[in-house]
């Protein structure tokens, strides 16, 4: 098979299946696909309900769908996926379930990493905010050792990804932390003591304001490499400057000042044609090899945010082929491990920004991947696994 151009580690969500703190929360049997089934389009020609194709409604409980994705990922040119998983404090943690069965059975036979996604769950998904579900706390080095204990099973798998044999591990959120170089540092000293060459720990800057350097801060600095995510990496730069242009403002009924008037049945959620956000990708990227592009397919959170969410309109496989493009080529001088781009994500259904088979594009995302960093590369593989696949999958 043809060597790929770069390290696609694709994020994964593992809202796929029922827990017992969403039931409480949301109602029995909430998973990520309960926001999905119910979206409506809330303006003329907004893509709403987007669906799946493929797999179906899947749940991650079952061993046979996570078999599935990994075939599609493989054949696509993806690496490795990214588990999100949640560690609280004081080991409280949740959705755990679909990830330990992978690292407990063996399966499926692909390769896999961790990002930590640290935030305190709020019930923003419906429109409230200012309910708190679980906090994130950072307890102390205990609690820094213990979730280091917890993970170990995982970075000693076979499977999972490094960089120069060190396991790679993400942090969503560095400016969360009361302090990330004493996690860092800590971590380090954990992993020489386990017999490992070090950790290559990825920040994902989290500041957003166009002003700043957001490469560059001070808190990104203990970490290996830093990396951005969509849709803040657009809206914080070119988004931010086009805010106020009179064709976005009419297509978002943006009355400025007078917005408080506005009816609430009558507001539009923020609406970005993707042709835009591909133009402007990485313009203030820095050059090195600490710098890591991070992609998206679209982005649509308004089955979970409605009229306050964010729209990127007009997403193909073919504008995403070229960001997949652009974001390969930012990697061309980099050593061969650090080739990481970064893919938010696979399966975020919710946001609007998943590779899988959907209703509308069917394999032409995963297509574009592949046509990016296996070019060249024979059909058979892609065309056999979607041959594969039943309407059920």
């Amino acid at each position: 098979m043809t060597s790929p151009l770069a390290r696609v580690l694709a994020f994964y969500l593992p809202q796929f299946h029922p827990t017992p703190e969403n039931d409480l929360w949301w109602g029995k049997g909430f998973t990520e696909w309960t926001n999905v089934a119910k979206a409506k389009p809330l303006y003329p020609g907004h893509v709403q309900p987007r669906l799946p194709a493929d797999l179906g409604f899947y749940d991650l409980r079952v061993p046979e769908v996570r078999e599935r994705q990994a075939e599609l990922a493989r054949a696509a040119g993806v690496e490795s996926f990214c588990y999100w998983h949640y560690w609280f404090g004081d080991g409280r943690r949740i959705l755990e379930r679909p990830f330990e069965e992978v690292v407990a059975s063996g399966q499926p036979d692909f390769p896999f990493c961790l990002a930590w996604a640290n935030q305190t769950w709020t019930g923003i998904w419906h429109g409230a905010a200012g309910r708190t579900l679980i906090e994130q706390t950072y307890p102390g080095a205990a609690d820094r050792e213990a979730h280091f204990n917890w993970a170990r099973r995982a970075f000693e798998d076979p499977r999972y990804s490094r960089v120069d044999g060190k396991p790679i591990f993400v942090v969503f959120s560095p400016s969360h932390m009361p302090s990330t170089a004493e996690f860092v540092d800590h971590w380090r000293e954990l992993a020489h003591k386990a017999g490992y060459p070090g950790m290559y720990f990825v920040g994902v800057s989290d500041a957003y304001d166009q002003n700043t350097e957001r490469y560059r801060l001070p808190m990104l600095d203990p970490f290996d490499a830093v990396t951005i995510l969509g849709p803040q990496d657009y809206i914080a730069t070119h988004g931010a400057r086009e805010k106020w242009g009179l064709k976005r403002r009419l297509r978002e009924r943006n009355l400025g000042r007078f917005n408080r008037l506005r009816p609430k049945t009558w507001a539009y959620p923020t609406r970005i044609d993707f042709a835009e956000v591909v133009d402007h990708a990485f313009e203030d990227m820095p050059d090195g090899d600490r710098f890591l592009p991070a992609v998206l397919s679209g982005w649509d959170n308004t089955p979970r945010s409605s009229q306050r969410g964010v729209v990127y309109e007009n997403s193909t496989p073919e504008l995403f082929e070229r960001y997949m493009e652009k974001a390969v080529a930012r990697l061309a001088g980099h050593p061969k491990e650090q080739r990481i781009v970064f893919l938010k994500a696979w399966n975020e259904w919710a946001e609007g920004n998943i590779v899988e088979p959907d209703a509308i594009h069917g394999h032409g995302f995963l297509d574009a991947i592949r046509k990016a960093v296996l070019p060249g590369a024979a059909t058979a593989a892609a065309e056999a696994a979607r041959s594969e696949t039943g309407p059920h999958g």
